[in-house]
């Protein structure tokens, strides 16, 4: 039987997840919980109901269809239990306003890889391909080694979004069938990085060094957060790990913004970012030229 992966989301013609126009692929999952997560329905790696209260007319539909008394209609709305929710989507098939969705489908390889090739003419036009992202799409990575063996054997490019957080084991096995990492680093202080992902980092600095020894392709990405990670030290240790590597490798700063505040509000969850602020042009040129004067070669993304 097919290996299945659970699909939150699919985005053709992307420009910003590796080279040319390419697909990507976001994999539901992920062992990080950073606080300015722009894919929270995708930490989860199971589906998830979302709600939309400006949507809902209260009419109950939702609660009488629950086979688990999962669902209750309250003052604020519609509450879903999800230690007792099964994901079995009745309730988003009883709404006849569409105020609840399910995110996360399961997709066979077959399905997906039919999905990844419809865009054909665009990857080999551009040179792009897939990118695999999340959550962190190494949560499923067997489903993932399969894809990637897939799309390799079709010579679609493929490209893998992570935050690094995985056994080396894993990560060696996925670098044979991947043309480049899009590689995340957040924060170079231990306990900082714990604090605003849940996770220290020394896990995810010694499997890019261990990459950068195996002369794997990768492109950094750093998400520049004013008050998490914006200090010059900060930047000056990211510059000096990144020097210290065997490999010279392209750094992109990715700006914070606010604009996954509504899907918080969806899944009924409090957004910890609401009180900073996206930074200036001037910020990021700041950052730029000081990652630059230590030899990086820095690209700002929008």
């Amino acid at each position: 039987m097919s290996k299945k992966g659970l699909v939150f989301d699919i985005k053709r013609y992307s420009v910003h997840d590796g080279p040319g126009i390419r697909t990507t692929v976001f994999l539901k999952g992920c062992p990080l919980s950073c606080w300015w997560c722009h894919n929270p329905e995708s930490i989860d790696p199971k589906p998830r109901v979302l709600y939309s209260p400006k949507r809902c007319i209260g009419c109950g539909a939702c609660v009488t269809a629950c086979p688990r008394e999962a669902v209750h209609y309250s003052a604020r709305g519609v509450l879903v239990d999800q230690d007792a929710c099964i994901r079995c989507g009745a309730c988003v098939k009883a709404c006849p306003t569409e105020a609840l969705e399910m995110t996360g489908v399961l997709m066979s390889l077959e399905e997906l890889e039919r999905e990844i090739l419809k865009d054909r003419a665009f990857y080999d036009e551009s040179r792009g391909g897939v990118t695999f992202s999340g959550g962190e799409p190494l949560v499923q990575h067997e489903f993932l080694l399969e894809m990637l063996r897939a799309c390799g054997a079709r010579g679609v490019h493929r490209a893998v979004d992570t935050t690094g957080y995985v056994s080396s084991e894993v990560l060696r096995k996925i670098a044979q069938e991947t043309d480049l990492f899009l590689y995340d680093l957040k924060h170079m202080d231990p306990e900082e990085h714990a604090k605003y992902t849940g996770v220290d980092n020394s896990r995810i600095l010694e499997n890019l060094r261990d990459l950068a020894s195996q002369n794997a392709a990768v492109n950094i990405r750093i998400p520049f957060i004013p008050g998490v990670n914006d200090s010059r030290e900060n930047l000056l240790q990211i510059a000096s790990f990144l020097t210290s590597l065997p490999q010279a490798y392209p750094v992109s700063l990715l700006p914070y913004h606010a604009a996954a505040t509504e899907k918080y509000h969806k899944l009924g969850e409090a957004y910890r970012m609401k009180d900073t602020f996206p930074p200036t042009e001037h910020q990021l040129r700041q950052a730029a030229r000081l990652l630059e004067g230590q030899g990086l070669i820095v690209k700002i993304r929008g």
